[in-house]
């Protein structure tokens, strides 16, 4: 199971969070570093506030574009 840590940029739908997540990523040729960001749509009971780091796993999906909870540890 791999944990995700990302930032809440958005907290406005009913029990789902929009989370970013920054990874660091080398070009195969000129081997600058760029940092490239994705978005995720997660699944979340409790509200949580914009700007909040949170853990989140993969799990079965929840909706069409949730496939992700906030990971309770």
């Amino acid at each position: 199971m791999k944990v995700l840590l990302g930032k809440v940029i958005s907290n406005k739908m009913k029990n789902t969070l929009v989370v970013e997540v920054e990874r660091l990523q080398v070009h195969p040729m000129y081997n600058k570093r760029m940092y490239r960001t994705t978005k995720y749509h997660v699944h979340s009971e409790k509200s949580v506030e914009m700007g909040t780091m949170v853990k989140f796993v993969a799990s079965k999906p929840i909706s069409k574009t949730k496939f992700y909870k906030i990971w309770s540890n």
